[in-house]
């Protein structure tokens, strides 16, 4: 899920323990040695000067994935490592210390599997073990990941039981006990692993303990169903499933090279604003050289020029994305565009969310897909915030394809209404859905944020009645919300909420998850009304082809 233009505050940083950064003050010696030919050559490595978030000079390890001349002076397109990809840039040679130079081996290069020589294997992508896929070889099937619960080792002795068999309440704490934690307890059926049907139970104490609930995934799922995907869900036991290769807009890594890991488009200017593009997009060859592409904001074609653009608008009588409006409340409208009806625009919005979406590959061929388009309206016109777009049939339960914030709307709230409303349509379709893997590192961190606060919206909103402690299931909680089990799950883990306590499995919401969560929820202003929405979902399997 791309997000935002200007960096994020902390965008880019390592996480503890990363290494490769090298901090201290070098300077590029020009009387330095090269390589033996005299000159840096491409696959080279060596710290490069940056300015960091705190406005900070640092001197991180970058690899060099291109040089060119210009006026005689070299430039040189760098990529920091274990830095995300949208940081690279094009660096002089007074920035590079050649000091602590590093060449690559001559036996680096590596074919990809259409027998064309790909990136050089001493940049990072290369060196992770799935790079077999990029040597041509089958990739190995994913391990399927069984999620468990992080529980003591008590409940190994508890022979297993039905696992949809209810679970019965006690209590949490004694009377006179005042904790800072609020505790739900229920009492195991004797199985090794929470149920999905079995109640969870909220009892207060004190004033203190004043939510809790037991953790059960409802139906049984399927036996291939998501793994623990990186981005996604953090796998019990600390390994993570290899990301699906199968998915309708997934990157294909095999077919990256220097050219799609470097970015090709300079300045985009788009309506009032003018964006910079963070990734490579496949715009035409021609358009790659000029200092700004021009793009209208309406329908989304490109110029070289912006006299081309002006001419363009006089012909242009859109003033929003076409297709249908299905949601308008204020100033902010969703719009339906079908991939195949509106072909044009459908690619020509892929090819701009490219240019912030790494882990998504581009098809032309867009007539699988539903593009939903929110804007902002003002007296020019609905002007594009973001979008998201999704599969007309998706066998593994997807709602959502591709999503992307323009980096302009970003750290607004305009992320997390995206994903209201792509969940607001699997409500009113019935269904429960899930985002398609994997996701970026933005996306990643707004729906792990949205899947919280609509989790801990639910289990503080439970009211107990005639003196017993409310009960919910994870079935029920993936009902309400539509967020698919697994995702339920994973989210309660991240979030510490499960624990086993004297043979029974509760979740615990400590006052600073309570505090954190109502302080969250006055920021959020932006909010989906299901009264505003007019959405008949279509049964797409029954339309022949589309």
């Amino acid at each position: 899920m791309a997000e935002v233009v200007s960096p994020v505050p902390g965008a880019g940083r390592r996480e503890p323990g990363e290494v490769g950064r090298a901090r201290g003050p070098p300077v590029a010696d020009p009387g330095a040695a090269l390589s033996p030919q005299g000159e840096i050559i491409e696959g080279c490595r060596l710290p490069v000067l940056r300015r960091n978030q705190d406005n900070e000079d640092e001197w991180p390890l970058a690899e060099i994935l291109s040089v060119k001349d210009i006026s005689g002076r070299k430039l040189f397109y760098v990529h920091y490592i274990d830095f995300n990809k949208r940081l690279d840039e094009w660096v002089t040679h007074e920035r590079l210390d050649l000091k602590k130079i590093q060449f690559p081996k001559k036996e680096a290069k590596t074919p990809t599997k259409n027998g064309l020589p790909g990136s050089r294997p001493g940049s990072p992508e290369r060196e992770v073990p799935a790079s077999a896929q990029a040597s041509g070889k089958t990739l190995p099937i994913p391990v399927q990941i069984t999620l468990r619960f992080n529980l003591p080792k008590e409940r190994e002795a508890i022979p297993g039981g039905e696992p949809d068999q209810p679970l019965s309440s006690s209590s949490c704490l004694q009377p006179n006990h005042r904790s800072t934690k609020r505790k739900v307890e229920v009492v195991s059926p004797a199985t090794p692993v929470p149920s999905e049907t079995a109640p969870a139970s909220v009892f207060p104490q004190n004033g203190a303990a004043r939510r809790a609930m037991a953790a059960q995934p409802g139906r049984k799922r399927k036996s291939n169903c998501l793994g623990t995907d990186e981005d996604s869900q953090d796998s019990s036991d600390g390994i993570p499933s290899a990301p699906r290769m199968t998915g309708s807009l997934v990157s294909d890594r095999s077919h990256d090279d220097i050219v799609t890991r470097m970015k090709n488009i300079e300045c985009i200017e788009l309506g009032r604003h003018r964006l910079k593009p963070w990734y490579f997009s496949p715009y035409p060859q021609e358009l790659t050289t000029l200092p700004v592409l021009y793009l209208c904001e309406f329908c989304l074609k490109y110029g070289r020029s912006l006299k081309c653009l002006q001419r363009h608008l006089t012909k242009c009588d859109l003033r929003h994305p076409p297709g249908n409006e299905i949601y308008r409340k204020g100033t902010i409208s969703f719009f339906e565009i079908d991939g195949r009806k509106n072909k044009s625009y459908s690619q020509n919005l892929c090819l701009l969310a490219k240019c912030f979406l790494d882990h998504k590959t581009l098809y032309y061929d867009t007539d699988p897909f539903l593009f939903y388009v929110m804007t902002e309206y003002d007296c020019k016109g609905f002007h594009i915030v973001g979008y998201f777009s999704k599969e007309k049939e998706s066998t593994e339960d997807y709602n959502v394809a591709c999503i992307l914030t323009l980096p302009p709307y970003q750290r607004r709230g305009y992320g997390k209404l995206l994903i209201e409303f792509s969940y607001e349509l699997s409500k009113v379709e019935g269904k429960t859905g899930t985002p398609e893997k994997p996701l970026s590192d933005l996306g990643l961190l707004s729906y792990r944020s949205y899947w919280s606060q609509t989790i801990l919206e639910i289990l503080m909103g439970l009211k107990s009645e005639s003196g017993e402690r409310p009960q919910i299931t994870i079935n029920e909680i993936s009902e309400i919300t539509s967020i698919k089990k697994e995702d339920v799950i994973s989210t309660l883990q991240y979030l510490n909420l499960i624990n086993y306590y004297k043979g029974q499995y509760i979740l615990t919401l400590s006052e600073d998850i309570v505090d954190g969560h109502e302080r969250a929820m006055l920021k959020r202003l932006l909010r989906i009304d299901s009264k505003c929405l007019h959405f008949t979902p279509k049964d797409w399997s029954k339309r022949g082809k589309w």
